[in-house]
């Protein structure tokens, strides 16, 4: 997992410091922290640690299905969205596909491992992406435009590009850019056409939920939207993700699908967090403030940043020793240079309580 944000382990040792007392905005999680009612739930579910978990997860399956008004046959659960989009990949084994790039790196990870396996039968594989070419186009985002997807130009992209597959995160991982649903379903609709299979990473959509594409699966067998539950509902440590699919390619995913990989408590806590209206109410009016705060602060101190509807935002300080000068003071910010398309002088931080963001702020203030 090098590269990624939410290291804090690692931080710890190096620093000689308790893992709790590492201050990290390098991963986007919800600033309140696990919901009360996840944290009851689990207490009273201990119980069950000595069973294997169901291995359908059929009570968090028939919550999701409840929340989001999609059939359970839809709905596969996972260890978080990134087993889900390593799962698109082996199954359905793409030999071209479109991705923009920064995005998140998983992604053309997954491509890559899908192109080395020899165990995939192209029999099992639906017509429209089957193909010899293994290849992964990027498709450039410029910061001369906030890094912002044009729906048209992408559209073009996947024609010009003959991709069997290409992904979309939305809202996208690390530049904070969100595509609106009218130009996501244009997208959509162009997709299927190409006989491209679209896979929407909606893993910060609970941010603002207005935008997902969701239900257009019910009608689409070339579209797969992922979803993540560790985000919204700061249960990282958890690994809770889901996936929904058109019937059409679900058996594939099922013949190539772990058993068990969703464990009893994980399926308790999402369970639970889904049915926790009041937690999602008081997201949006913290973040609310917390960005209205920030921006206010990034004007002041002169620091670049780029528009953001989530919890957390992609900056350009004009420091590129700022992530290891940040780090010997116990505090992890995402240090961008790994991204496709950036460099060292890019930082992602997440949206964090007053307090910590101040802290965050005052040090920045002080480079």
């Amino acid at each position: 997992m090098k590269g990624h944000g939410g290291d804090i382990y690692a931080a710890s040792r190096e620093l000689g410091i308790s893992a709790d007392a590492v201050l990290d905005f390098s991963a986007s999680i919800n600033p309140l922290g696990v919901p009360k009612s996840v944290r009851d739930a689990i207490i009273a579910h201990l119980g069950r640690l000595r069973h294997y978990p169901d291995p359908s997860s059929v009570e968090l399956t028939q919550e999701i299905a409840r929340s989001t008004g999609i059939a359970p046959e839809h709905i596969i659960c996972g260890n978080g969205s990134t087993e889900l989009i390593y799962l698109a990949a082996r199954s359905l084994q793409p030999k071209r596909v479109l991705m923009p790039s920064p995005t998140f790196s998983e992604y053309g990870k997954a491509v890559i491992l899908s192109q080395k396996s020899e165990v995939g039968s192209r029999k099992s594989r639906p017509r429209a992406i089957q193909g010899n070419e293994e290849t992964i186009i990027h498709f450039s985002l410029t910061e001369k435009n906030n890094f912002k997807l044009d729906a048209d130009a992408f559209i073009d992209g996947i024609k010009k590009s003959r991709a069997e597959m290409a992904f979309i995160c939305n809202p996208n991982n690390p530049t904070g850019g969100t595509i609106r649903k009218p130009d996501m379903l244009r997208i959509i609709g162009a997709s299927g056409e190409c006989g491209c299979v679209l896979v929407v990473d909606e893993a910060f959509i609970d941010f603002i939920p207005r935008e997902s594409v969701i239900r257009s699966v019910l009608s689409n067998p070339h579209l797969i939207v992922l979803r993540s539950l560790t985000k919204f509902y700061a249960l990282s440590g958890l690994r809770i993700g889901y996936a929904v699919i058109h019937p059409d390619i679900r058996g594939a995913f099922l013949r190539f699908k772990e058993p068990w990989t969703v464990n009893t408590l994980a399926q308790v806590a999402g369970t639970a967090a889904l049915r926790d209206a009041a937690y999602g109410k008081k997201t949006f009016e913290v973040l609310k403030e917390e960005r209205r705060y920030l921006e206010k602060e990034f004007r002041r101190l002169g620091i670049e940043h780029y528009p953001s509807r989530v919890n957390f935002y992609l900056l350009r300080p004009g420091n590129t020793d700022i992530v290891s000068t940040l780090r010997t003071k116990g505090i992890l910010v995402r240090d961008c240079s790994n991204f496709a398309g950036l460099d060292s002088s890019y930082i992602r931080i997440a949206v964090r309580s007053r307090k910590e963001n101040r802290r965050l702020l005052r040090e920045l203030e002080n480079l």
